[in-house]
């Protein structure tokens, strides 16, 4: 289990590094295959859309993917997707149909493999702890996060670099034999095997593959996991008040570019360095406490921003403060999505946290830059902080009540199960 485990996280490191790096190629060889700017932006944004889709068109599909070979069929097929504009590159047919052909198959492949790949973290982990293995699902989700965060910090300068080298189209042929070489090492990667847990409720559950759940069932269930999913969500959709905010307010301030890049580099840099010290910590976290805390400092963290501006110093350290406190929130959300699902239940969970936060974060952005014209960047941050601070609190008290009533109402039912005439 053990060596799958590390497996697991290398190809997400690996594979994160080769988008972070394409996304610098992308747009320049839309713009040069085809001299309109508004190409650009195709392929990602064609990617969106079955993400915020998945829920209905990916219900079944998500079910049968518990193992390595699984997962690797849908590589496959994402490397396929990434092999679209390079191939059309070569036989001069770069344009808007083989962008948006490329956007769509990497998007189905990215909405079904980010949750997939985190469920079956959990699933191995859940078994490596079985046969006597220290290291849980916690933990493992956590290093997997690590390697995520660490590839924001020097993929896109490397990928620039290599734009600079070997052109971008020699970049986009690279990235695609790197997502099929992953896709092959996935094979290695064993099944997850169906296991016994027990609910909050201390109902006996077994896993059964193929049976459809519903994401929001599973959320109604299960309260705390439903209030850090929508933590997630509102971050989501509110994370466009920090990175379009801070590049229109240093364009009001006379240093375009200059604000958001102090911003990304303190966040980046401070996430990074948390990631490293979350793992070995994570399993003595309560839950919703850090997920509670993380969501209420991002958001004073986007209020505080415009009272520090413009000095980019000020800037970076604001939004370290931000990115420090991030990576708790995101481990102990995906840490309660382990310990309280297993099975097509867990895969419920994962997507709908991938649904939301991602896609979240796409429709943000879409809308953002209007909002900003509107209502002016200083009041998008602070309100975007305030809705973040909002969502987190008023969505942990509401867990913190209905767990509280789970626990009651189970009290009952056991009392009346052991009572003369019950049915214990």
């Amino acid at each position: 289990m053990r060596r799958g485990l590390l497996l697991l996280t290398v190809i997400t490191f690996v594979t994160w590094v080769g988008t972070r790096m394409t996304a610098v190629a992308l747009p320049l060889v839309a713009l040069e295959e085809t001299g309109q700017a508004w190409t650009t932006g195709l392929v990602g944004g064609m990617a969106g859309l079955p993400l915020l889709t998945v829920g209905w068109w990916g219900r079944g599909l998500r079910d049968r993917l518990t193992g390595g070979r699984a997962l690797a069929v849908v590589m496959g097929v994402n490397a396929a997707g990434l092999a679209v504009v390079p191939v059309a590159s070569v036989m001069g047919q770069v344009g808007a149909v083989a962008l948006c052909v490329s956007g769509l198959v990497t998007g189905v492949a990215g909405a079904l493999l980010g949750p997939a790949e985190r469920s079956l973290v959990s699933d191995l982990a859940d078994e490596h702890v079985a046969r006597g293995g220290r290291t849980g699902p916690a933990r493992w989700l956590a290093w997997q996060d690590l390697a995520h965060r660490v590839s924001m910090i020097f993929a896109p300068p490397a990928g620039a670099w290599a734009v600079t080298m070997w052109g971008a189209g020699a970049l986009l042929w690279c990235k695609t034999a790197v997502v099929a070489l992953a896709a092959t090492a996935l094979l290695a990667v064993p099944a997850g095997r169906a296991t016994h847990q027990e609910d909050q409720g201390g109902v006996q559950e077994e896993a059964t593959p193929g049976r459809p759940v519903s994401a929001l069932a599973v959320l109604r269930s299960r309260p705390q996991v439903a209030a850090g999913v929508l933590m997630a969500g509102v971050g989501g959709v509110c994370w466009f008040g920090f990175s379009l905010g801070l590049a229109v307010l240093g364009v009001e301030h006379d240093m375009p570019g200059a604000l958001i890049a102090a911003g990304m580099s303190g966040y980046g840099a401070a996430s990074v360095a948390a990631s490293l010290l979350v793992p070995v910590v994570i399993d003595r976290l309560p839950r919703m406490t850090a997920m509670l805390s993380s969501w209420v400092v991002l958001g004073a963290v986007f209020g505080a921003l415009p009272l520090v501006t413009p000095s980019l110093a000020g800037i970076a350290v604001v939004a370290a403060v931000g990115g420090a406190a991030m990576p708790w929130g995101i481990a102990a959300l995906n840490a309660l999505i382990s310990e309280q699902t297993h099975g097509p239940d867990r895969r419920a969970a994962f997507t709908a946290e991938t649904v939301l936060h991602s896609g979240g974060t796409s429709l943000g952005l879409l809308a953002g830059g209007a909002l900003i014209g509107w209502a002016g960047s200083e009041a998008v941050l602070l309100t975007t902080g305030l809705l973040q601070i909002a969502a987190a609190v008023g969505g942990a008290g509401w867990a913190w009540k209905a767990h509280h009533q789970q626990a009651v109402d189970t009290g009952v039912r056991m009392a009346v199960c052991r009572a003369p005439g019950g049915k214990w």
